[in-house]
């Protein structure tokens, strides 16, 4: 899942970021509109967590970029102002979601992964495949009953695959939503990530390599998965 923190001040907003990365998502950061509005055109954020009230561009004007854009990013607003008629005003911007300082930070995470599902196609609370379980709220995946021990990265790729309801998922996609503007886009991360991915979720195979296209998991309606091939070991 990938976030962009829109805060103008800089400790809450790292803050903020580091805790939302404990909780394995993607966390870019903007201390102004006007760069919250750069990344926002040209990155497919799940959420944007936005402080009203940033210099440049008004957070209230960023909202209004961002739903006219038509994309399906959902906006939590923040403000100092928790009187109804500001929450009102917030809402009728078009953000999904209002969230008054001081805040909670459990709620504040409750209320982004409730929007980052609402930002994508509809999917189930526990993600499925074979016998490989991930739920997302608790953080854990299981294999025939057996937790096994990933880490964030390796999460979020399993957790997009399993999204993509046997579509495949570029390596480029599953850099731009499990790693955030700092990742490297020439790295070999992903293979690697989904290599170590594969081990741990040991036999039979559930990742595909689709070569040229990137991976995917095949759903219940393609039957079971594929054995790894030949090339799926050659590219990791």
């Amino acid at each position: 899942m990938r976030i962009l923190v829109v805060e103008d001040e800089q400790p809450l907003a790292e803050a903020i970021a580091r805790g939302l990365r404990r909780e394995g998502m993607a966390v870019d950061i903007s201390l102004d509109g006007d760069s919250g509005h750069e990344k926002a055109m040209v990155t497919r954020y799940d959420v944007v967590v936005l402080d009203r009230d940033v210099p440049g561009m008004s957070g209230d004007e960023l909202c209004r970029e961002i739903v006219s854009s038509g994309a399906l990013t959902r906006v939590i607003m923040l403000t100092a102002s928790g009187a109804v008629e500001d929450r009102v005003e917030g809402l009728s911007l078009g953000a999904d979601d209002y969230l008054a300082k001081p805040f909670a930070f459990p709620e504040l995470v409750a209320r982004v992964r409730a929007l980052a599902r609402r930002a994508t196609p509809a999917t189930p609370p526990v993600l499925v495949a074979g016998d490989v379980e991930l739920d997302p709220a608790k953080r854990t995946v299981t294999r025939a009953g057996r937790p096994i021990e990933l880490t964030r990265k390796e999460f979020g790729v399993l957790e997009v695959l399993l999204s993509a309801a046997g579509s495949v998922v570029s390596s480029e996609e599953l850099l731009e939503r499990v790693w955030d503007e700092n990742a490297d886009p020439f790295t070999t991360t992903v293979r690697v990530t989904v290599m170590t991915l594969r081990k741990k979720l040991g036999e039979p195979g559930i990742i595909e390599t689709v070569v040229g296209s990137g991976y995917r998991v095949p759903s219940a309606g393609d039957g079971a998965a594929a054995a790894r091939t030949g090339v799926d070991a050659a590219e990791g």
